[in-house]
């Protein structure tokens, strides 16, 4: 979409969470004008941001903390690249896929980007340890609705499984985190009314109570920032609305790590409440833009993985 067409619409500016990342992901932005923003990045967290995005192999990329590192730094560049071409216009909202919520944030003028940066290296560490700690595990749920799976989760916690649904991303598209036992319980109870579960590999059961050891962890980290009072609409993944400013935004974080993210109704909420009929996805690969479209038939997506994207007609 020219620069022109960017303007007169609505848009929202939405970037994936962790699993997005890929080896080598960084190269192609290697040579542009953002890219020292990722020694910056490295400054701030004390971690080689540049090793990530351009050598890091996908075994290593996908140890919980790197991971997060990695798509935040990658996202940011992205960002300020594509803001700088004039393919975003003025923003009318943002949101992000659980860890692209504090990318989210950022972009949108609530948190400054040592701030930021900081959190999602914290973050990332505190996930990764509760992991460790509290085994467990991530699935995908087809051919069953929403309603349906939270039946089968509670059915399954009943009977002593610990499982939950972790992430509403859009119709059919349903995720669930619990213990190992507990995924392997649904999955019989899901095949018993037509549903399949896949599982995911992934480090833990993230958006479930089993990570309530990380947002103890985390809490620290976000005494240390500061929100800005007033910003762009960002809606957040713990409840679909859209927020414009404020210090909730620290309870907001905590509650996300062990509870669902609720995206496809996030995409409603841009779509129906704030306007946006143009979605820009900024991010390695097109998870989002996928998903929206399952939600927001008649938006227009425009995934950004590589700098031609950026002066496409």
């Amino acid at each position: 979409m020219s620069t022109a067409s960017a303007h007169g619409v609505r848009t929202a500016l939405v970037f994936p969470g962790q699993g997005a990342q890929k080896a080598g992901m960084g190269r192609a932005w290697r040579d542009t004008g953002s890219w020292p923003l990722a020694d910056e990045i490295s400054e701030h967290t004390g971690i080689d941001v540049e090793e990530l995005l351009l050598t890091a192999d996908d075994d290593t990329l996908r140890r919980t903390d790197l991971a997060q590192l990695a798509v935040f730094a990658y996202q940011v560049i992205v960002h300020h690249e594509a803001a700088a071409a004039g393919l975003l216009g003025e923003p009318a909202a943002y949101a992000g896929h659980s860890l692209g919520e504090y990318t989210a944030l950022y972009a949108a003028g609530a948190l400054q980007l040592a701030d930021a940066a900081r959190l999602v290296a914290a973050r990332g560490r505190a996930m990764r340890r509760c992991a460790e700690r509290s085994p467990g595990t991530m699935a995908a749920v087809v051919r069953l609705g929403t309603e349906a799976v939270d039946q089968l989760t509670g059915r399954a916690r009943a009977e002593g499984p610990e499982v939950w649904v972790a992430n509403a991303n859009a119709p059919g598209n349903l995720v669930v985190s619990g213990t190992a036992e507990g995924v392997d319980r649904l999955a019989a109870l899901a095949a018993e009314g037509g549903g399949k579960v896949i599982r995911l590999a992934v480090g833990g059961a993230f958006h479930s109570p089993l990570m309530a050891a990380a947002a103890d962890e985390l809490r620290a980290a976000l005494a240390a920032v500061e929100f800005a009072p007033a910003h762009t609409p960002v809606v957040a993944n713990v409840d679909g609305r859209p927020h414009r400013g404020g210090e909730r935004w620290r309870d907001r974080e905590l509650a996300q790590l062990t509870s669902p993210v609720r995206w496809e109704e996030s995409v409603r909420t841009l779509e129906t409440e704030l306007g946006c009929t143009r979605f820009v996805e900024l991010g390695p690969g097109r998870q989002l833009t996928g998903m929206i479209r399952r939600i927001a038939a008649g938006a227009a997506t425009v995934p950004v993985e590589s700098p031609a994207a950026l002066t496409a007609p």
